[in-house]
């Protein structure tokens, strides 16, 4: 009879059936806000960084960068009027990377944005001349390449003119400038997130049907497509991965929570939560919901 290590399998359906045994996450709201979208979670200051509900302006939907100082719970704006600004997330730098959908005045691009001052300066806001539909989510691999989803919501939602280029997701390289469509074919594509080790990109798709899928990684190309999971009602909107390796995106319910194979596992019941960020200490969550910022642990 072997006595060595159990086999990748077993590992993994051991791993299911404990995490199937764990006690519900305990739910606390923090504050009610503004939140909705792009929650970044910053360790050292310790604050939650968001963007705002668009709301009604002269050029179009006017969207602000908050920030939640989360000793405190006092909520201060970085950047006011922030190009309809959704997803972010944290660059190599400590900077943040910010998805703008732009107006009919201003292009789409993803900014990079210093978190005191609120400045910013353009990444990439086009693919071979043609301007980006409407940048909705974008995460930063270890090798400093930045990818990102560019549905074309700004203009099924009237704010932006007719998209150039298809509903893709792209990769950029800061180090040489180049931006390269890495995935075609998607209705909607929307949140994305990285497995731990970065062989797997998962991916959102928001049309129909509501899909979360799984890429292979191949240096800058993806490969080998899956179903990991069908989402309705709701759709796959935030979307992250943990350092097990389990996958949890938002539902019509709240926030499922899925193996790497895309077994389900349970649910965090919070229905109205639109993204979040993982926290500390390890196991929580940060949860925006549109009118306030909820705090999960035992995740």
């Amino acid at each position: 009879m072997s006595t060595g290590a159990a086999s990748p399998f077993v590992s993994r359906v051991r791993d299911e059936l404990v995490a199937q045994r764990r006690r519900p996450p305990r739910l606390a709201k923090l504050v009610d806000a503004d939140a909705h979208e792009g929650p970044v979670f910053v360790a050292e200051e310790p604050a939650l960084y968001f963007t705002t509900t668009p709301r009604g302006g002269p050029r179009g939907p006017v969207v602000d960068v908050r920030r939640l100082d989360l000793r405190s719970l006092r909520i201060t704006t970085v950047r006011a009027d922030a190009n309809v600004a959704n997803g972010m997330c944290l660059d190599r730098d400590g900077s943040l990377l910010v998805c703008e959908q732009g107006t009919f005045e201003r292009p789409a691009r993803i900014a990079r944005m210093d978190r005191a001052t609120g400045e910013t300066e353009t990444v990439v806001d086009a693919w071979r001349g043609r301007p980006l539909n409407s940048p909705n989510d974008v995460v930063v691999r270890s090798d400093g390449t930045i990818w990102f989803t560019d549905p074309s919501y700004g203009h099924l939602q009237g704010f932006r003119p007719p998209p150039s280029a298809g509903d893709h997701v792209y990769r950029h390289d800061p180090a040489t400038g180049r931006t390269a469509v890495v995935l075609r074919g998607f209705d909607k594509p929307n949140g994305l997130a990285f497995s731990p080790d970065e062989r797997i990109l998962y991916v959102a798709d928001n049309g129909a049907p509501h899909r979360l899928m799984a890429f292979d990684v191949r240096g800058g190309r993806l490969t080998a497509h899956r179903v990991v999971g069908v989402t309705s009602p709701g759709h796959p909107d935030g979307v992250k991965v943990d350092r097990l390796g389990r996958i949890l995106h938002t539902t019509a319910q709240g926030i499922a929570v899925r193996s790497s194979s895309g077994m389900r596992l349970g649910e965090i019941s919070l229905p109205g939560a639109v993204n979040f960020a993982f926290g500390e200490p390890h196991g929580s969550l940060l949860i925006t919901t549109d009118t306030a910022i909820w705090h999960a642990r035992g995740v």
